[in-house]
């Protein structure tokens, strides 16, 4: 098997759990919770309160700086604006609506049956207002990142690897809509002229690249790679250097070597924008894992509690062990299923007693499996040690920063270590040590 990029794992992917199935809509909750922060950047300021009438699409929250607007995802009676439970942990600000059941849309959005009539700026202030955000799960603005890629890259990837373990979104995203997809794709080949576009899939789903392939055609200038089956080949620059052979350096970023990636649920959000006129209201997501009762990949209202979207697959088993955000490798523990998906809930998963791979007295017993198993060459085992002494010397020279935490690490250390844990714990200790 080729290796494209260093380090790495193969761990069992478990995706025929939920695999195959079509993403059907998910049961409409009679009331959604829109949290206010679901992008990297500043949260939105709520522009509605308590007894407005809102509209499905409608913007009710928008902030300036790095920042994107979010839209009901029902139309009905704002009933509050307050914190309420955030997926990430602790609370958000956020705005209750109580469901109508009418989707009565805001039609804020006009429709291009012809993308290729407006010009870039005009795209890119559509995929703004749409409040588009990387919705693999990192959430960072979209607008910002084509902006800054204009004049700067030279080949744009599409990243439908979904390499972590259980989810299937994406898959059933290709299986089901490759238009759009392969739609919003040439979208942002209008908006940054590459010279290459690539769609990147891993070779494990197999019925998504037959699929793609039958359309190609429709979308001169898209090329198709299938990538051997990596953990995380999903990740930015491991995608770069798995397709182009470039290496990003430490502490910059794709278009420092002239790539532009976004998920392939992302691209479909850009389609949906500015050909359909969609904000971002829904999104697919996989409700999964040995805890739930019926596996299945859903059409889920941005707002709906965690609660329902498991409730549509099930229940949770009696011998469930853990409920999280996203996969096993990357994925946030919840303490309340109270919490609403979000743009970048890509899945809910539901791990029983039988997945508990923690350890009650996790120790280093320095087997070296951590730094061979890092895809970003860095020293889990030292980054971890100076994390738990709050050396943030050591931690900057060590290039915490560049630790995606993706897991690998965790996954290969036979002591059980915390170590995603410790490091996430350390580039907040950096980041609070860098504020004036």
């Amino acid at each position: 098997m080729p290796r494209l990029f260093f380090g790495g794992i193969h761990p069992a992917d478990r995706k025929e759990l939920s695999g195959g199935s079509a993403p059907a809509p998910a049961p409409i909750p009679s009331q959604v919770v829109i949290p206010m922060r679901q992008h990297v950047g500043a949260a939105c300021t709520p522009l509605v309160k308590v007894g407005d009438t809102v509209k499905m699409g409608q913007t009710i929250g928008d902030g300036e700086g790095l920042c994107v607007p979010v839209h009901a995802s029902v139309s009905g009676t704002v009933v509050a604006v307050e914190p309420r439970r955030h997926a990430s942990g602790g609370e958000c600000m956020a705005v209750v609506i109580e469901n109508d059941f009418q989707d009565t849309p805001a039609r804020e959005l006009t429709p291009h049956l012809d993308p290729a009539e407006l010009s870039p700026e005009e795209l890119i202030t559509v995929i703004r207002r749409a409040g588009i955000v990387g919705m693999g799960g990192a959430t960072f603005p979209t607008d910002v990142k084509a902006n800054s890629g204009i004049g700067a890259v030279d080949t744009l990837l599409g990243n439908a690897c979904e390499c972590e373990p259980y989810i299937t979104a994406d898959d059933a995203l290709l299986c089901t809509y490759p238009e759009q997809v392969l739609g919003g794709m040439a979208v942002l080949m209008d908006v940054l002229k590459p010279g290459r576009t690539v769609l990147a899939v891993e070779d494990n789903k197999t019925e998504a690249i037959s699929v793609l392939r039958s359309k190609l055609a429709q979308y001169p200038g898209i090329e198709l790679k299938v990538l051997p089956t990596r953990y995380p080949q999903g990740a930015e620059k491991q995608l770069i250097q798995a397709v182009t052979g470039r290496q990003v350096p430490p502490g910059k970023l794709p278009r420092d070597v002239g790539c532009a990636v976004f998920n392939a649920a992302t691209y479909a959000s850009v389609y949906k924008a500015v050909c359909e006129g969609e904000p971002v209201t829904r999104r697919i997501v996989t409700v999964t894992g040995e805890g739930v009762r019926k596996p299945q990949n859903w059409i889920v209202r941005i707002g709906a509690s965690f609660e329902s979207a498991v409730a549509a697959s099930g229940g949770l088993t009696d011998d469930v062990w853990k409920v999280l955000s996203g996969g096993p490798m990357m994925g946030v523990a919840q303490i309340d299923l109270t919490a609403p998906v979000g743009k970048g809930t890509n899945a809910v998963l539901c791990l029983s007693r039988a997945q508990n791979g923690e350890s009650a007295h996790p120790h280093c017993i320095r087997c070296g499996k951590c730094l061979t198993a890092c895809p970003m060459s860095l020293q889990p085992l030292y980054l971890f040690r100076f994390g738990k002494l709050g050396d943030r010397a050591e931690l900057e020279r060590l290039h915490l920063s560049d630790c995606i935490e993706c897991g690998c690490c965790a996954y290969v250390c036979p002591g059980k270590l915390p170590l995603v844990e410790q490091f996430r714990a350390g580039k907040q200790a950096l980041k609070e040590a860098k504020k004036p």
